[in-house]
């Protein structure tokens, strides 16, 4: 069964079969005006990026990776709301966090484990796991960055997160992000018991270029007979190749995440242009069958929504049980900030929910 907000359509509204979708002729005349991104903003989104508007970013694009790394987030300014406000994110979901090492495909990685009980008792019960991976293109953000994601999801899921970072490019290149993140699983299924969680029930989770790692991790484990995941959640996730779609079209100059943005990921991370085509890059082409059943999370003013809503048709066609939902008015990176922005609170919920009836720990209606 699959939920999704709005069909797939193509610039004359016709349906997009998920693959590789060249742009037609006139593709750049059919697309919005570049600020009509904005009037589609729900109120409390809006609000977020003024406020990060006021921190004045630079644009990414224009910037060397090191540079682009020092420049302030919509994170940031999702924080300074909650100051703002009075709120505080660590006391407000009173979650606890233990910052470790583990092992990546070439060296030691820093790992953040939430919602792990300090006091525990050998004989504890061991509760499940959720391996997070964050965004950022495969070239900026860490932990920290992405910090109320896995914060959240602890906090609603009743599960140990740990969120596992990994290297980045343009210092390594493709595949070094996605050889960290199954390192990173195959650590946790070994380590889990030690933190308390339980090697039989981790679901993976991740957004963005996370969700593209978290996707992978799946497919390798079906692929190598590692013990695979029990669930998927998959936060707008780059999932296709194509920057012709709907959603590029339509959000080409969007913030926090816009097309120019995008190819400059894509540069950053890839040796060659053709690896782009890649069924670890381009998810649309990779064999989906025999992968855990998913949640998709898309965000309507995303240049990254149209792959996201093809990608959970495919996982669908291809025999998973996949709970879609695409936000209207929300951009890129909305999730997480459910203290500021009520679309984020509900697709956290929905995200908690299905990863507890995956662990089979969901209070169901009779």
């Amino acid at each position: 069964m699959i939920y999704i907000e709005e069909p797939l359509l193509d610039t004359a509204g016709a349906p997009v079969t998920p693959g590789y979708i060249a742009p037609g002729p006139g593709a750049a005349d059919a697309a919005p005006d570049p600020k009509s991104w904005w009037d589609r903003l729900d109120g409390d989104m809006r609000k977020v990026l003024e406020t990060f508007e006021d921190l004045e970013p630079l644009p990414i694009e224009t910037l060397t990776a090191e540079a682009a790394r020092e420049q302030p987030t919509v994170a940031d300014a999702a924080l300074t709301l909650l100051r703002q406000r009075k709120l505080d994110r660590i006391s407000e979901l009173g979650v606890d966090t233990q910052d470790i090492i583990i092992e990546g495909a070439a060296g030691p990685l820093p790992a953040r484990l939430y919602g792990v009980d300090p006091d525990r008792q050998a004989d504890a019960r061991l509760k499940p796991v959720v391996v997070y991976w964050h965004g950022g293109g495969f070239v900026l953000a860490d932990l920290n960055t992405y910090d109320s994601s896995p914060r959240v999801i602890a906090k609603f899921s009743g599960a140990v997160v740990i969120s596992c970072d990994y290297r980045h490019a343009p210092e390594d290149k493709f595949p070094a992000a996605h050889d960290d993140a199954f390192a990173a699983y195959k650590w946790v299924l070994a380590h889990a018991e030690s933190f308390g969680g339980d090697p039989a029930k981790v679901a993976v989770m991740g957004e963005s270029a996370g969700g593209n790692l978290a996707a992978n991790v799946a497919i390798r484990a079906r692929d190598e007979g590692v013990p695979a995941p029990v669930y998927q959640a998959l936060i707008y996730p780059v999932a296709g190749h194509d920057m012709g779609t709907p959603s590029y079209l339509e959000n080409a100059h969007a913030k926090p995440l816009n097309k120019a943005m995008m190819g400059w990921f894509v540069e950053k991370y890839l040796n060659v242009p053709s690896e782009a085509y890649d069924p670890r890059i381009n998810l649309l082409a990779a064999n989906l069958a025999g992968l855990p059943d998913a949640t998709v999370v898309c965000a309507e003013i995303d240049p990254l929504r149209s792959e996201g809503e093809a990608l959970a048709e495919k996982l669908k066609s291809a025999g998973s049980e996949v709970r879609a939902h695409t936000f209207g008015g929300v951009t890129h990176e909305f999730f997480g900030m459910g203290l500021v922005v009520k679309d984020a609170a509900a697709a956290e919920q929905m995200v908690a929910h299905n990863l507890k009836r995956a662990f089979g720990t969901a209070i169901l209606p009779i």
